[in-house]
């Protein structure tokens, strides 16, 4: 009997003290309504910095991908993985004894081409021949043209004709010196010598430019042998075709190679770049120079820096979305960033300064209104606004009748919502 009572007093204890339990939070909602009803942020003034996120992956300023263009016996690699090259560095070779015919030959044929073309440049006396040739027809068809000029200007020229005096037995010829009009037969000959005049100088003159094109065209053509010899000979060696880094290396000393295989992977270093897409809806925020942030899950707890240095003037169409590319430069790039990683990018394409802030969560859609909810007095109060810049997480309030201090809820009752629902919608 004495341990049912004891029974009954456990049981009776347990009661009272859910009970009471119970009632503690009863008169705690009843003091305070929104205790566990909503969450709620505070309004601030504050700055904001307007982003636009994307992905893309790191290049370099310039890549090349070398294969060799010949099959052989590898002879010699100069460069390993690391390693910096300057253009036309050799960086690796293939045994003479392992190439076709037409490639050891190309090496004769080299030399006989540049001898021709040291030949040509250097060989002159003909061109300096017709040079005199020509000058010295100048000179003479500038003497006709002088005399016809004065023979047909209508007035007295000088004139010379040889006259005979007799002294005794002999007769002596004289040049005597007069000014007359010149007769038809003076006229006649004054022609004669400068039509002669012009025709030998047309033909000094061409004879100079036949000789100085077809020299020209000569050497022209010898340097294109030498060229052409030295292409085939290329096919036997690898070329650095710009200054870069070689960041892949694949040929040993004795490889068996055939044509076609990759060698060397370079990239110029010196500049990084990202590129991104950027929906058509943002791209017009989007300007050269602007700021951006990188971050890269490769490496972690650092931000990088860079800037807007292209902007594509055409979208492309995938699936139906328009996006644009846009190229960024880093600036701040060390060898820890590499071509091929991952890069988040943020854009920096507005900073707001001492502005009404509001938590994005905090913003619903109501009958097609902006509107958050202000706690006042234990109650939620609709508020209609109208967003400006955000950066994702918070927005700048452009017009709406909230302050900096007012309590607002981030998930206010579903009962508030009028026609069309706690809708989410994209902020402007």
């Amino acid at each position: 009997m004495r341990k049912f009572f004891k029974n009954r007093i456990v049981v009776v204890i347990t009661i009272l003290a859910v009970l009471g339990v119970a009632a503690f939070f009863v008169v705690r909602s009843q003091q305070d309504p929104t205790a566990t009803q909503y969450q709620t942020s505070t309004i601030e003034r504050g700055n904001l910095t307007a982003t636009i996120g994307a992905t893309g992956t790191v290049r370099a300023k310039q890549s090349a991908v070398l294969v060799w263009q010949a099959a052989g016996t590898v002879e010699g690699a100069n460069v390993k993985a690391g390693d910096q090259v300057k253009a036309n560095d050799v960086l690796a070779a293939l045994s003479k004894t392992s190439l076709p015919q037409s490639i050891i030959l190309a090496e004769a044929d080299l030399a006989t081409a540049q001898k021709s073309l040291e030949e040509l440049t250097i060989s002159n006396t003909a061109e300096a021949e017709a040079v005199i040739a020509l000058r010295d027809a100048k000179t003479a068809f500038t003497k006709a043209e002088n005399w016809h000029r004065q023979v047909f200007s209508g007035g007295k020229i000088h004139m010379k004709k040889i006259v005979y005096k007799t002294f005794g037995t002999r007769t002596v010829p004289f040049l005597k010196e007069f000014r007359a009009y010149p007769d038809e037969g003076t006229k006649k000959k004054a022609q004669e010598d400068f039509d002669l005049a012009q025709a030998r100088l047309d033909d000094a003159q061409r004879k100079y430019d036949e000789l100085k094109n077809g020299n020209t065209a000569e050497i022209i053509a010898a340097q294109a042998r030498v060229d052409a010899a030295q292409a085939t000979l290329n096919l036997a060696r690898l070329l650095a075709p710009f200054d870069a880094t070689v960041t892949e290396s694949y040929p040993l000393p004795g490889d068996q190679v055939s044509a076609g295989s990759t060698a060397f992977r370079l990239d110029d270093l010196t500049s990084l770049f990202v590129d991104v897409e950027v929906s058509e809806v943002d791209i017009n925020s989007v300007a050269d120079g602007q700021p951006v942030t990188l971050t890269f899950d490769a490496i972690l707890n650092k931000e990088y820096h860079g800037e807007v240095v292209d902007v594509a003037q055409a979208g492309t169409v995938t699936n139906g979305v328009v996006n644009f590319k846009v190229t960024v430069e880093l600036t701040d790039a060390d060898p820890s960033v590499r071509p091929g990683m991952t890069a988040a990018v943020n854009i920096v394409v507005e900073e707001m300064q001492d502005v009404i802030l509001v938590p994005n969560r905090a913003v619903r859609l109501v009958d097609g209104e902006r509107v958050v909810y202000l706690l006042i007095n234990g109650e939620a109060v609709k508020k209609e606004i109208r967003l400006g810049s955000s950066n994702g997480n918070t927005s700048v309030v452009a017009v709406g009748d909230v302050k900096a201090g007012d309590v607002v809820i981030l998930n206010p009752p579903a009962v508030q919502f009028g026609p069309g629902g706690p809708g989410g919608g994209g902020f402007d």
